[in-house]
């Protein structure tokens, strides 16, 4: 594949299952997605990589064999789960779930659109 070239969105999306995870915060690649208004079915899974990361002053806050724990399988509101995915017409779509609580009612995290892929070609 050749190199893509990244146009950044960074805005909050909706995504939908035909089947719904059993995990809502250990998500799967979602079948489609809705950013601003219009719908995209998502038809190939390109990549999929996770990063449970703890940074800032959440880097601090454990002893280093918990950390360690941590960092291979996650800890509560932390991590992000990361897909490249391809949807129908052929648009190239980055996307993760933010483990993240944004706030009270926002406990269980958001599905972001990271940005969209463009080949250089």
């Amino acid at each position: 594949m050749s190199k893509l070239a990244v146009h950044l969105i960074d805005e909050p999306v909706e995504v939908w299952y035909q089947t719904p995870p059993l995990l809502e915060k250990t998500p799967s690649c979602p079948d489609g997605l809705i950013w601003r208004g219009e719908s995209y079915v998502i038809v190939e899974l390109l990549e999929a990589w996770r990063d449970h990361q703890r940074r800032g002053s959440r880097a601090r806050n454990m002893r280093p064999e918990h950390a360690a724990r941590a960092a291979r399988v996650g800890s509560w509101g932390v991590g992000q789960f990361n897909f490249r995915v391809k949807v129908e017409g052929g648009r190239i779509f980055d996307l993760y779930y933010d483990r993240r609580p944004q706030n009270a009612l926002l406990r269980k995290g958001q599905w972001i659109l990271k940005g969209e892929r463009f080949s250089n070609d």
